[in-house]
């Protein structure tokens, strides 16, 4: 099946709610967005931090190092969509706003905290071959 066969039978298997299992490879496949939002620089970021147990905003943005707050708030909500990010607001003055991982956050911060664990243990051997390259 090519690439735009497979593109059309996932949109129509989602659009019947048959989808059972995404398509990287077909750019109708809602699939991309989900790997966007996960790998980008803050996702990753939120989601391993929030392995760590719920945070505040605050605390979070903390914990972030570098993110503004426009990109946290951007960036939770997008997690919170796609499910793996809970928002719990609670009704006190002044407002009072946790969010952890659901059990879908879960499985997805392990996997993206098994990258992380990589690039912090292989950084020495990825900045010699980044010299290397550049003292060609």
């Amino acid at each position: 099946m090519t690439v735009s066969k497979r593109g059309r039978h996932l949109a129509r298997a989602m659009a019947n709610r048959q989808l059972q299992r995404g398509n990287l490879d077909a750019e109708e496949c809602p699939s991309r967005g989900v790997l966007e939002h996960v790998t980008s620089r803050w996702g990753v970021l939120v989601l391993v931090a929030l392995l760590d147990g719920t945070h505040r905003f605050s605390e979070l943005r903390r914990k972030v190092a570098g993110v503004s707050e426009k990109m946290l708030a951007q960036t939770l909500h997008q997690l919170e969509e796609d499910g793996f990010v809970l928002r719990e607001v609670y009704p006190v003055i002044p407002p009072r706003v946790d969010y952890s991982l659901t059990p879908l956050g879960q499985e997805v911060a392990g996997q993206v905290e098994g990258l992380t664990d990589w690039i912090e243990e292989n950084l020495p051997r990825v900045l010699e071959a980044r010299a290397r390259q550049k003292a060609r």
